[in-house]
């Protein structure tokens, strides 16, 4: 094997500072926590829980060794969303890498006469994805290096109701931001996951039982892999072959047999 010439350089990891994440204490969330902790990243964990994010620090300090700091915030609340903007663009204490994950589960039809729960969810991933995602984008651009992770869904690729719809906003803006941003040593990428086995579709009163085993995807595999496509420069990230594969069907098959088999899953979920 050729010895490695003097003075050659190693290239250097896309994933290292600090990092914040939203929805930290949980799912996919926490599994992101977890992995860039690992990796030596420092944190910043946002969610709504006190309790929950302090012993979740409190187990990642003590597990990772990396410092934490934690801020509660409701980010469906423009002055929580706010805060946290603030954080993002603090030049003393800079966040290199920005995972816009939180979220929640949406169960109401669209014709619903009451809005106030599509409303709240327009809040929380459309609006505080848009403002983080841009404080972010902005601090980044000015030092010249960074990373953004904005997790959208395969949902978002499908007529499923006001969560595939706010997805697909999510999918549209991220790789919007990614364009924006291309030359300027910030790397965007969209992570679209399929159905993830955490506490997110109980929290939504969401029934799972009819979708196949093999369907499921582990937290922390979605997570690796999509570092993984952040680290190779990809703008999309769609964990496994298998969701990589529907993914290409949802948006190349027959705009008919797509509706019939989402109209399928929907019954099944109902």
């Amino acid at each position: 094997m050729r010895a490695r010439a003097a003075g050659a350089e190693t290239a250097v990891s896309l994933l290292r500072g600090r990092a914040l994440v939203t929805g930290g204490t949980s799912g996919i969330g926490l599994a992101f926590a977890r992995a860039l902790a690992s990796r030596g990243c420092d944190l910043v964990l946002v969610a709504r829980d006190e309790a929950r994010l302090r012993k979740t620090s409190d187990q990642l300090r003590w597990r990772y060794g990396v410092a934490v700091e934690t801020l509660v915030a409701d980010l469906s609340r423009r002055e929580d969303v706010s805060a946290v903007a603030e954080r993002l663009i603090d030049p003393d204490t800079p966040v290199e890498i920005l995972v816009n994950n939180a979220g929640k589960g949406v169960h109401v039809p669209l014709l619903a006469e009451d809005t106030g729960e599509l409303e709240h969810a327009n809040d929380l991933m459309i609006r505080a994805v848009l403002v983080l995602g841009g404080a972010a984008g902005r601090a980044m651009k000015d030092r010249g290096h960074g990373v953004v992770i904005n997790v959208a869904s395969v949902a978002s690729l499908i007529p499923m109701g006001a969560y595939s719809a706010i997805k697909a906003w999510v999918r549209t803006y991220s790789d919007s931001l990614a364009l924006e941003l291309a030359g300027t040593g910030v790397q965007v990428t969209t992570l679209l996951p399929g159905w993830v086995r955490t506490e997110f579709h109980d929290r939504a009163g969401i029934r799972t039982g009819s979708i196949p085993d093999a369907l499921w995807l582990d937290a922390d595999r979605v997570v690796e892999e999509c570092l993984a496509d952040v680290e190779n420069g990809r703008v999309r990230s769609v964990p496994s072959k298998r969701f990589a594969t529907l993914a290409f069907l949802a948006q190349h098959a027959p705009r008919p047999l797509v509706r019939r088999a989402t109209a399928m899953i929907k019954g099944g979920r109902s």
